[in-house]
């Protein structure tokens, strides 16, 4: 077990790799109770998120869910969210833990611009599992009558799981099929137990954070806090797809619009090492004699069988097999970018 945003987390429940496996070939049950929610609601609410955001939840139609970032008037990211459309003038944001009162905050500090907005801290409301895995649908199904077959990547739905009232999500961060669902705290246990007891003939594992971590990874899903934070640009981190650039202002539009006609001096890139050897976080990064970046994530991909990471290089080393050195222990290793996804998982 271990700290995490305050709340006591699993690492791992014996055999990390074994549950990054099964969760690939089968399905992992994570607890993610370290997820904030954030609901904003009022006849103001869409406007005040259109602000607040890069993206654009004008679009979002009601049971449809949004990738986005609360952006700094720097253009830097507060904290990456998925904002959850649960009616016309009601949104309710995931974000993440460890930002949680640091979001609210800033929210609250914004909100006041708009009028009518309601800002609510609804975390103590629910408690968050997921399920990941090809096996995870047939799994959960079972212990639902909501129709997962209509459960897309960034969409939700109702119903009960295991006897317990809850809010299902398709979401796919490990890089397979998967679904988050929200349930009141007092449901937890029964509803981990009884997807666990169902998952059994199937092979589902509890799983912790280490295989969260290296699931991640290999599906090239950037983490906030360890790849990018308040003094990286969402250009930076290459999360141009999150920005609608043709909504209007938005918090650090002009900013981004800036630095997008000057050009970037670095950009976060995957890469792999070329021998057998991980570089984790903070290990230097040399394009040539000089230091010129730093790795922001890394581990060995049990799957891939070789160490992967993030990590921020000049923009002229950016194209996918241009090489450079790492710093790993005072031992310069080779390293080379690579295209991402690491990890694609087959059709099935």
């Amino acid at each position: 077990m271990d700290d995490m945003a305050g709340w006591e987390m699993p690492v791992s429940y014996g055999d990390a790799d074994g549950e990054h496996v099964a969760s690939r070939h089968r399905a992992g049950l994570f607890d993610l109770g370290d997820t904030g929610l954030v609901e904003l609601a009022g006849s103001d609410a869409l406007s005040a998120l259109r602000w607040l955001t890069s993206s654009d939840p004008a679009r979002l139609r009601v049971g449809q869910i949004q990738h986005a970032a609360l952006t700094t008037a720097e253009g830097t990211v507060l904290d990456e969210i998925l904002i959850h459309r649960l009616a016309a003038s009601h949104f309710l944001l995931a974000v993440n833990g460890a930002n949680l009162k640091t979001d609210a905050l800033w929210i609250l500090g914004q909100a006041p611009r708009f009028g009518d907005v309601a800002v609510v801290d609804t975390s103590s409301r629910y408690a968050v599992v997921s399920l990941q895995g090809p096996a995870s649908r047939e799994v959960l199904q079972a212990l639902t009558g909501a129709d997962l077959a209509a459960v897309e990547e960034f969409s939700f739905t109702y119903g009960e799981v295991a006897g317990a009232r809850a809010t299902i999500s398709g979401t796919m961060w490990s890089g397979e099929v998967g679904f988050a669902i929200l349930v009141p705290p007092q449901s937890a246990v029964k509803v981990w137990q009884e997807i666990l007891r169902e998952g059994a003939v199937a092979g589902v594992v509890a799983a912790g954070r280490q295989a969260r971590e290296t699931l991640r990874l290999e599906a090239g899903r950037q983490s906030c806090g360890a790849d990018f934070d308040e003094t990286t640009s969402l250009l930076e981190a290459g999360l141009e797809s999150i920005v609608s650039w043709d909504k209007g202002d938005f918090s650090g539009r002009e900013a981004l619009l800036a630095q997008r006609e000057r050009g970037l001096s670095r950009r976060l890139v995957g890469f792999e090492m070329l021998e057998a050897i991980v570089a984790g976080p903070g290990c230097a990064v040399y394009a040539g004699s000089e230091r010129s970046g730093r790795v922001t994530s890394g581990a060995w991909s049990p799957i891939l069988q070789k160490a992967i990471g993030f990590a921020y290089v000049p923009t002229g080393h950016t194209e996918p097999g241009t090489e450079f050195d790492v710093d790993v222990d005072g031992r310069r290793a080779r390293a080379r970018t690579a295209a991402l996804p690491f990890y694609q998982r087959s059709k099935r």
